[in-house]
């Protein structure tokens, strides 16, 4: 009687477990739904913008067409007045904005709308210049399970999707950077990665040339790179391990 009445204890604790557990694993799906969708809108309401003046309707006295923003800023601005950019990779999910705040704690796991979220927010380093005219932008996104965010980094370490996804864009409400990658590859998050002051053009040349020869695959650009730019989310081939995609800007000829 006493072996019934532990095996009948030992299956309602093996239940309650088992509807705690689904119930964790619908709360999680949901909040990563939510996230995604919460960003899908974003980005339908960031491209809400008036079209730019044609040659037909523009002044007449006006001779130079001035930059026009495909991301509406302003009405961004109103939701968070922390975003500087726009981040876009043709063939990608990634379609975000870019905050940036005085840390990198704060949008680990506080979302585009300030909500607490796992899902984080896309955030350009501390020490980054907000105006990207750094000589190295960093730009941090989470690795999410349902695909979202900077999960589709991950996929540049494959060198046939690295070859076919070369078109990676960042709005401002000043410019358009069209930028090409130059290698993917994972390692630690060791803090020179994320080094940003240089004193000397060589000396950050030096910088461009150690942080990508070890790229699983290297696509140097023809000429020395003005800028740097570094895509980082997580990664798991050791403990703590991080995934970067290194990129620079095309030049403007080729645009």
């Amino acid at each position: 009687m006493k072996n019934k009445k532990l095996a009948f204890g030992i299956l309602i604790l093996a239940f309650i477990f088992l509807v705690v557990g689904l119930g964790m694993l619908y709360s999680d799906f949901q909040t990563r739904n939510h996230a995604k969708q919460q960003y899908e809108s974003i980005a339908e309401l960031a491209r809400e913008t008036t079209a730019p003046e044609t040659e037909a309707n523009a002044p007449e006295e006006e001779t130079v067409a001035s930059y026009v923003s495909p991301i509406d800023f302003e009405e961004l601005r109103k939701i968070n007045p922390d975003i500087v950019g726009w981040i876009r990779i043709e063939g990608t999910v990634i379609d975000y904005p870019i905050v940036q705040t005085d840390n990198n704690e704060t949008y680990l796991d506080t979302d585009f709308e300030g909500k607490k979220s796992i899902a984080g927010a896309i955030y350009l380093d501390y020490e980054s210049e907000p105006d990207f005219s750094g000589r190295h932008n960093i730009i941090y996104g989470h690795h999410m399970k349902n695909g979202t965010m900077f999960k589709d980094i991950i996929k540049f370490k494959d060198e046939a999707f690295f070859k076919e996804h070369q078109d990676i864009f960042v709005y401002t409400t000043e410019r358009e950077y069209h930028l090409r990658p130059i290698t993917a590859l994972y390692t630690d998050a060791s803090a020179i990665r994320r080094k940003t002051v240089f004193e000397t053009d060589e000396s950050f040349q030096a910088y461009v040339e150690e942080m990508t020869k070890k790229g699983l695959f290297l696509q140097k650009p023809e000429k020395p790179v003005e800028q740097l730019w570094s895509f980082v989310t997580c990664s798991y081939e050791f403990n703590d391990a991080r995934t970067i995609l290194y990129a620079c800007e095309v030049p403007q000829e080729e645009n």
